[in-house]
């Protein structure tokens, strides 16, 4: 059964996490899972709640409303880590309660101006774009403290650390590199009002170097859920079938 094997998924997640842990001389708990449930139908999110996951990290806007609705009697921590759109910040800042990809001061205004006043903060980690490269998303590293300003200063953001998504490397010491890079342009930005808490970075080929190098979030999709495709036209039949 899907349930069966998503449990048995996240506890080997889980397992790896605490070793690379352990490994790195670090407190136990300290690194948070986000399980990216993108592509994956709302009876997958419901499985993993059932054995124990409460974050999950979405990256398309619509589908990602269509879930909550048929998941809204879960107590869930939802997490959005796609390349953030104008148009759709209103949602986002109404639905999300973290933003993993922050990178536009225009976007960073939206934000603010539109999360609802009985909501808290909406709490952002921004993308550094530490590669260079131009098929991604980020700011540059020299960017970072401005934008970092920024959300200081807007009521409805709560700037929580930085996040990173490097080019794929085949092994461990060529993985920590950037994770590395990233950890040392968050010690030089944090301060003691804004200690920059958060690093969300690694995902499921690279969690251990992540880890090593200091992450405190993982966002991890393929390890937990499998490559099953979304079904984008039995969203709604999905959600209703498991509300």
């Amino acid at each position: 059964m899907i349930e069966d094997q998503i449990a048995s998924n996240l506890s080997q997640v889980r397992a790896r996490i605490q070793a690379a842990t352990e490994r790195a001389g670090r407190p136990a708990g300290g690194v948070a899972l986000i399980a990216v449930s993108k592509k994956q139908p709302a009876s997958a999110i419901r499985a993993a709640y059932a054995a124990g996951q409460r974050a999950f990290g979405e990256s398309y806007l619509q589908e990602a409303l269509d879930k909550m609705a048929g998941l809204a009697d879960l107590d869930i921590e939802w997490h959005f880590i796609g390349r953030i759109q104008a148009n759709k910040t209103r949602q986002i800042a109404a639905h999300f309660d973290w933003v993993h990809g922050l990178s536009d001061p225009a976007h960073a205004h939206r934000l603010s101006e539109q999360r609802p006043a009985e909501a808290p903060p909406l709490a952002v980690c921004i993308q550094v774009n530490l590669s260079g490269e131009a098929s991604k998303g980020g700011v540059a590293p020299s960017e970072t403290a401005g934008l970092l300003s920024l959300c200081d200063a807007l009521p409805g953001l709560r700037p929580r650390g930085l996040m990173t998504l490097p080019a794929p490397a085949d092994d461990e010491a060529s993985q920590r590199l950037p994770f590395q890079a990233l950890r040392a342009l968050r010690d030089r930005l944090a301060t003691p009002e804004r200690p920059l808490d958060c690093l969300s970075m690694g995902m499921s080929d690279d969690l251990e170097a992540a880890i090593l190098e200091g992450a405190t979030q993982v966002r991890i999709g393929t390890a937990v859920f499998g490559a099953r495709p979304y079904n984008r036209g039995q969203a709604g039949a999905i959600a209703t079938a498991d509300h």
